[in-house]
Order: structure tokens, then sequence, then C-alpha cells
């Protein structure tokens, strides 16, 4: 049996947390931060949980995690 590939693109967005699920920075954070509201951004600041709905196909692009 071959080994697998992982796609190293969501493998740098992505972070595993213990129980399985997904962490990931939420978008909209890079640049243009001065349009934004106060709350906006402050609710940029945390990490997000992926949907359980995408992380279905995510285990098939991280084979080992």
């Amino acid at each position: 049996m071959p080994k697998l590939k992982t796609r190293k693109s969501i493998a740098k967005r992505v972070k595993r947390t213990g129980t399985g699920k997904y962490m990931i920075t939420k978008p909209g954070r890079r640049h243009l931060m001065t349009g934004k509201g106060g709350k906006k951004k402050r609710q940029m600041r945390a990490d997000g949980m992926l949907p359980s709905s995408q992380a279905q196909r995510l285990k098939k692009a991280l084979p080992y995690g």
C-alpha cells in the first residue's frame, strides 16, 4: 500500500485538537482593518472551529492528522 500524500496547503491553515476537531483562524484579519468595527475585530481575534460538515472532507486531505 503506497503512502498517502498530505495536502500541505491545508496542513498550514488547520490545527487538530486533542478531541479530533479542527481549529482555523478566522478570515479577514490580514489588511483593511481600519474599515472594520471594533466588535468585528474582537470576534476575528479568537480561533474558530471548523464545522463538522467540512471536517469530513478535511480528514481525506490530512490522512495522518
